[in-house]
Parts: structure tokens; sequence; C-alpha cells
């Protein structure tokens, strides 16, 4: 096991430490600490009219943010969490605005690591963006948080997440609870829990609700195509669904989209670093029944990747 010590006492201090999670690695600050909470924004350069998700490591925090818990949410959070889920409540006036952008909502989530959750039930609460500049893919390995960041940054070192797309974010406070962020999590399951019908947002928001709605995410500096592979060319990497003899720029998944999406953000990022200037992602449409909430997660990252 870690010893947190050291991160502990950065969080308590008011500084920033990036945490992994199991679905992407999160950049931390005090909840209550308008201070720390401005070095996040500043730090990962994130637009301030983008709201944060505030991390928990048990539902008794919930209550010091949500003004109250309905149903929907106890049942949520008592299946899925831990886990990749983000709920949106309506927060409690004492909330920092800077945390929800000035909305009357907050987003709440109990990430499933036990590196974060030891470290959230000795400093409280933590918001938390992904641990990337902004604009850049997300970080799913402690080596991708220091390549923006540098050697020196705190991070602790979780390896690699396990799923590697960001939470399912679903809003709470309406009549129809609604997707606004598609993750691992998707409708279906929501709705078998819920007894009620889930809907996706597909829209951007002028006004973003969640992380992801407004602001371009996960682009590489590469260029992303996304479609049906022709003639390969050098100067490309190409994941690609079908079998392949694997060569250096070609990586075959095989059907297998809870491995591209662990290793999306990795490769975009090797792109980058190996100077590819396009990355090729052949069309995952034929594995759509076999990993559907994966598959609706995965395509909005590449659609986002290519925006």
């Amino acid at each position: 096991m870690h010893d947190l010590s050291k991160y502990i006492e950065l969080i308590r201090s008011g500084e920033v430490v990036a945490f992994p999670t199991e679905t992407v690695y999160g950049l931390g600050a005090d909840a209550w600490n308008p201070a720390a909470i401005k070095k996040v924004f500043e730090t990962k350069g994130r637009p301030s009219d983008n709201p944060l998700i505030v991390h928990v490591s048990n539902i008794e925090q919930v209550y010091d943010f949500a003004n109250e818990i309905p149903k929907t949410a106890q049942k949520l959070m008592e299946f899925y969490w831990p886990g990749p889920l983000t709920i949106i409540l309506e927060k409690k006036p004492k909330v920092l605005d800077l945390i929800t952008a000035g909305l009357d909502t907050v987003a709440l989530r109990m990430p499933d690591h036990p590196l974060t959750s030891e470290l959230i039930s000795q400093t409280g609460p933590l918001v938390a963006p992904s641990a990337n500049r902004s604009g850049k893919p997300s970080p799913t390995k402690a080596a991708h948080v220091k390549n923006d960041f540098g050697e020196n940054f705190p991070v602790i070192d979780g390896g690699a997440t396990e799923i590697g797309l960001e939470s399912t974010v679903v809003d709470l406070t309406k009549e129809t609870p609604l997707i606004l962020r598609p993750g691992m999590i998707g409708e279906k399951e929501l709705s078998l829990i819920l007894y009620l019908e889930v809907k996706t947002v597909s829209s951007m928001e002028k006004k973003p609700r969640s992380p992801g709605q407004k602001y371009s995410h996960y682009k590489p500096q590469a260029t992303v195509e996304y479609g049906r592979i022709k003639v390969p060319k050098n100067d490309t990497l190409y994941l690609v669904q079908k079998e392949y003899d694997n060569s250096e720029n070609i990586i075959s998944y095989n059907g297998d989209l809870l491995m591209l999406s662990r290793e999306l953000y990795d490769r975009f990022r090797q792109a980058d670093l190996e100077d590819y200037s396009t990355i090729f992602i052949e069309n995952i449409d034929d594995h759509k029944n076999n990993f559907p909430s994966f598959y609706s997660a995965l395509l909005n990252r590449i659609q986002k990747a290519k925006g």
C-alpha cells in the first residue's frame, strides 16, 4: 500500500494532487477551499464556467453537498457506488459557486479505487476534473499526468486505470433522468435499476451542467479520423477492429471495445509522442450490440476527438 501521508498533507495545505480512479486520473483539491479550487482551474487551464465533480468516500459526505437525495439517487448510489457514475443533484447553498459554475446543482461521485478512497477518507471530499491540461486526452497513467505537468508534479501512482473513459454523468433533478455524458453505465442499466425511462442528451449546451458538454475534449494533436480503412499509410496510427498482423502502426482490437476504451487515450498520446499526423479508428458499429454502453461512450469520445 502506498504511503499517502505526503499527499494528504498537500491537500490539507491547499495544494493540488493528482490521484487514480477506475476511469481516469483526477486533479484533486479540497472541496471547501476556494483558493485550492482556483489552483485546479489555473493548473489545468480550465474555463471557469465548466463545473467540477465532487469526489466522496462515503454516502454521508453527499449530505454536505446535496440539498436533498431523492429515491432515484439513493437507488443508484446503493447499486453503483463506488463506481463510474456521477450523479447531479440540487446543491446546498453553502456549496461553492466555483465548483458548480454558478449552477443550482452539484455533481457527485464515489470513485472505485482503494488509494483514492483512503485519500478522501483522510482529507474530506475533493473536487477533481481529469488530471490533464485542458483540451488534451485524459490521463489513464501517472506518466500521462507528469507529461502534462512535469516530473515533479504530485501524483499518486495507481497504475493504468481499469476503464479508461470518464464516468457516466446522470442528472436526477428532472422528472426524466438525463445522461449528460455517456460512460460505462448506460441508459439500459440505469433504467433497470430505476424502473424509469432514462434519456441521453445529445447536443452540446451553452451553459454546461456537466463536464464534457460544452468544450472540445479528449483531442490529441494528431487528426482523428473514423470510418472504414482503405489503404494504410505510414504516417497514420490505426486502431482496427478486425484481426490484422499487427505492425508498428496497426493495432488490432479484434472487436474488444472494452480494451479499446481502456487504451484509447493512451493511444492518442502515443500518436503524438511518435509524431503520427493522423489516428484512424476503424468503425466500431459491428460490435455495437456486444458492448452497448461502451459503444455509446466510445463513439462520444471519438466524435469529440474529431471535432
